[in-house]
């Protein structure tokens, strides 16, 4: 699976083949397609572990409602794998528009976001809303240079989840 990020951080989603994850990885094309037996399926184990990442750190998200947001900020604005990596990341999700074994993955994460967002917000239009702002800030994280750091994610954060320390947050 790091095989397939490097390839797809360098060429992109298209580029990806057994083979060439194969030659990557420096291992005979045979070892691919005996754990992988179609590029879907190279695809999904992929974004199932960077959505594990993500997922888990979401989670793991501190009860304190402001640390919670800068948390979120956080891992929006993470800069530690880089630019063409949380472009690998991005496409696959992307990805997911056109092949549909990937879209369960889409789902989890959603529905991640949504549980982090309900016991800050009760309307579930209001989660939608932050959801989706959440999904630009990391589309604004490939294509801004510099993309936005944590301090700006989270003022944009805190602007859309007030910090309410007694129960969810009702509608706008």
């Amino acid at each position: 699976m790091d095989a397939t990020m490097r390839v797809i951080e360098r060429e992109g989603v298209a580029a990806v083949s057994q083979r060439r994850v194969a030659a990557e990885a420096g291992v005979p094309p045979s070892a691919v397609t005996y754990h992988y037996a179609s590029i879907d399926d190279l695809l999904v184990a992929t974004l199932t572990r960077v959505n594990d990442s993500y997922v888990t750190a979401l989670e793991a998200l501190s009860d304190d409602p402001d640390e919670a947001l800068r948390g979120l900020a956080g891992i929006i604005a993470r800069r530690g794998s880089g630019r063409a990596h949380l472009m690998a990341e991005c496409e696959l999700f992307l990805m997911a528009a056109r092949r549909p074994a990937l879209r369960p993955e889409i789902d989890r994460w959603n529905r991640a976001v949504d549980a982090f967002l309900t016991p800050r917000l009760a309307d579930p239009a209001d989660r939608a809303g932050v959801a989706a702002a959440i999904d630009g800030l990391f589309l604004r994280g490939c294509v801004e240079d510099p993309p936005p750091g944590v301090k700006e994610v989270h003022r944009i954060i805190v602007r859309l989840v007030p910090v309410r320390r007694n129960g969810p947050a009702g509608p706008r």
